[in-house]
């Protein structure tokens, strides 16, 4: 695949997929106050085993994108189809993510530079390796493998968070939150947390470390069925800026995810192995 349609699929990963959070609508608890009722939707994500999302905004080095994608937890398994609306042909891309393998298609265009094969496989555990890196994917086991549920507790983080007020999202009453926080005050924040939550947790910070934004402005809208509806992030980055809303169909529904024809797949694995052979 071009480097393009990699970097922007690298993005979709980064981005990981959508979060589905619990809480009560601050209309429904009218004592709680808005860092309790966000403290509570953190903790809610415990819950979420599957989630379905559509994702629309601007990332630093792939510009504005768009997406839909379905994601299971355990294990883990992720279907997204993504845009990006500023790299023409190159822009499309589909990534699967099952049994331990990454998947991504980039149609015809993949197809032209691979012997008329338009998928191309990696296996997740060697994606860190230097042959991987080469092709643009190094890094992508760490997103692969991050829960990304864990994007929604970032709120918990902030010093200043508060309700903005009640509005609907794709015809669903929710109550809207908005916030400033720092990697710093997150990472403190997750001092009071048992270790697989600071590992997950961590992972989801490193993303924005490596981008480097070191503050961001979160929204979240809560729906009365106690589900985030929305969230948005937002950040001025070292690598560009960063904006990005999520907005999510369902959670904990079947999710199947199927790897494509082995007819129609590029293996990276052989590919390399042969290339060092001749």
């Amino acid at each position: 695949m071009r480097r393009g349609t990699t970097g922007v699929a690298i993005a979709a990963l980064a981005l990981g997929g959508g979060v589905v959070a619990c809480s009560k609508s601050a209309d429904d608890s009218p004592n709680m106050t808005p860092a309790a009722a966000v403290a509570k939707a953190a903790k809610n994500t415990e819950d979420i085993t599957s989630l379905s999302y559509r994702m629309a905004g601007t990332v630093p080095e792939s510009g504005r994108v768009e997406a839909e994608a379905s994601m299971a937890m355990k294990p883990l398994a992720m279907s997204m189809k993504m845009t990006a609306l500023d790299q023409g042909a190159d822009g499309k891309v589909e990534i699967r993510l099952v049994d331990g393998a990454m998947y991504m298609g980039g149609g015809a265009a993949a197809a032209k530079e691979m012997d008329g094969k338009s998928w191309m496989k990696f296996d997740v555990s060697a994606m860190t390796d230097g042959a991987s890196a080469g092709l643009g994917a190094g890094g992508l086991s760490d997103q692969a493998n991050q829960d990304p549920t864990q994007e929604s507790t970032f709120l918990t983080g902030s010093k200043d968070v508060k309700k903005v007020g009640t509005e609907k999202v794709d015809g669903v009453q929710t109550t809207h939150y908005k916030g400033t926080v720092t990697l710093d005050d997150l990472r403190a924040d997750l001092k009071s947390e048992d270790k697989a939550t600071r590992e997950k947790r961590e992972k989801s910070l490193k993303q924005y470390e490596d981008m480097g934004a070191d503050k961001m402005t979160m929204d979240m809208w809560i729906d009365e069925d106690d589900h985030t509806k929305q969230f948005r992030m937002r950040a001025d980055a070292d690598k560009g800026k960063f904006d990005v809303t999520m907005t999510f169909l369902d959670f904990n529904q079947p999710v199947t995810v199927k790897a494509p024809p082995a007819k129609d797949t590029v293996d990276l694995a052989e590919m390399m192995k042969e290339a060092q052979q001749g």
